[in-house]
């Protein structure tokens, strides 16, 4: 090859490498969103709005203009690019259904996060309460209310709302928040727009629900943005029904490789079932890494009871499957899983040290460690952690 044709084939040369890289690049910050400690330092930096009940109301452009109102923060996000944040004053918010206009962006994900702690300027520490019932009444037990607006209409009769979706909630990220009052806590619903791509990043936070304390229905899955809870609890107060601390399904047919749901170093309480499918669930896949599962149920079947499992599997869906990963956890409850044919829907990996403490009847799966006494240290994660 003479010298000026070898000069311009390394130039060529040179140019699809930094082609490649940068579309590597691409791929990896959409990856690595959901794991930054800090909200997109690598992606877009859109507006900032505030929520404290001692601004003026106005346009939420500092402490001093702040919204009154989570939802008028959420009403208030100007455009579907992404990065924006709200950051809200601890106080108690007396709201439910809560939606925002935009959607966040790939590789710039908008951020809820509370001030627990006065460093973003509020002035005060403590919780940033959301609360979803009624404030003359209280607790509000009704399908389809709490903390994350979505609906079916025709559910039953007086279900006469146009049918809402989640998915508005796609590529957000939730810091430092506790939410209660309804029936679910941190839940997304996607109604109508099941079958498509969805990512939740939640962090922090504490949810409580009558049904469920958190979960998602029905995505499919983003190999690379799979939604996330990162140190939460989640309480369902609840056993009747569909019900679970932390409520999955998926619309897939068959299992994907990735998960829909990956949590860390969660804690999930409930009467019945930690982790449960949903009725009507097709395949799903959780990854639980640290994680607590924590159910109050350890039954005399020869009284009468009934436990469905700590890991729940009952009255699925004829498609449905649930496959969760476990790593380094620890569950307390009457079975590990759904006992009977039910309980064949689910399917599992261990890796490290999985243990459980379950009825002294019950056999414990292969791979787990059983426990023979009183996990006394598990059994004191129950309280509902305070803000660091």
């Amino acid at each position: 090859m003479d010298p000026i044709n070898a000069f311009k084939y390394s130039i060529l040369v040179r140019y699809f490498l930094i082609l490649i890289l940068l579309s590597s690049a691409g791929v990896s910050a959409a990856a690595k969103t959901v794991d930054k400690e800090e909200n997109n330092p690598e992606g877009r930096k859109g507006s900032r709005l505030y929520v404290s009940k001692l601004g003026d109301n106005s346009d939420g452009s500092s402490w001093k203009c702040a919204f009154h109102s989570i939802q008028a923060a959420l009403s208030a996000i100007p455009d579907e690019k992404g990065g924006h944040e709200i950051i809200v004053r601890p106080d108690t918010y007396v709201e439910a259904n809560l939606y925002p206009v935009f959607k966040g962006a790939p590789g710039s994900y908008n951020l809820l996060t509370g001030d627990v702690d006065g460093k973003l300027g509020s002035g005060a520490t403590g919780r940033v309460i959301i609360d979803a019932g009624d404030p003359e009444r209280g607790f509000k037990s009704y399908d389809w209310w709490g903390t994350i607006r979505s609906t079916s209409k025709g559910w039953r009769p007086e279900f006469t709302a146009k049918t809402f979706s989640g998915i508005g909630w796609d590529r957000w990220l939730l810091r430092n928040l506790y939410t209660s009052g309804g029936d679910a806590g941190f839940f997304w619903d996607l109604t109508d727009k099941s079958g498509e791509g969805f990512t939740i990043v939640v962090e922090d936070c504490v949810g409580i629900g009558r049904a469920f304390g958190g979960g998602l229905c029905y995505p499919i899955v983003r190999p690379n943005e799979p939604s996330i809870f990162r140190r939460c609890y989640f309480l369902a107060l609840d056993w009747v029904g569909d019900a679970a601390a932390v409520l999955v399904g998926g619309w897939e047919t068959t299992m994907p490789d990735s998960p829909h749901l990956i949590m860390e170093d969660c804690t999930l309480i409930h009467p019945d079932n930690a982790l449960a499918m949903s009725y009507a669930s097709k395949c799903v896949r959780v990854r639980a890494t640290g994680c607590r599962f924590v159910v109050l149920n350890f039954t005399q079947t020869e009284m009468g009871g009934k436990s469905t499992g700590i890991i729940c599997s009952q009255g699925h869906h004829a498609a449905g499957r649930l496959h969760v990963d476990l790593e380094d956890c620890i569950l307390a409850g009457y079975s590990v899983f759904t006992t009977g044919k039910d309980g064949e829907a689910t399917s599992y990996t261990v890796k490290g040290k999985v243990q459980a403490y379950v009825q002294f009847r019950q056999p414990v799966p292969a791979g787990f460690e059983r426990i023979n006494l009183w996990p006394t240290d598990l059994f004191d994660r129950i309280a509902i952690p305070k803000p660091k």
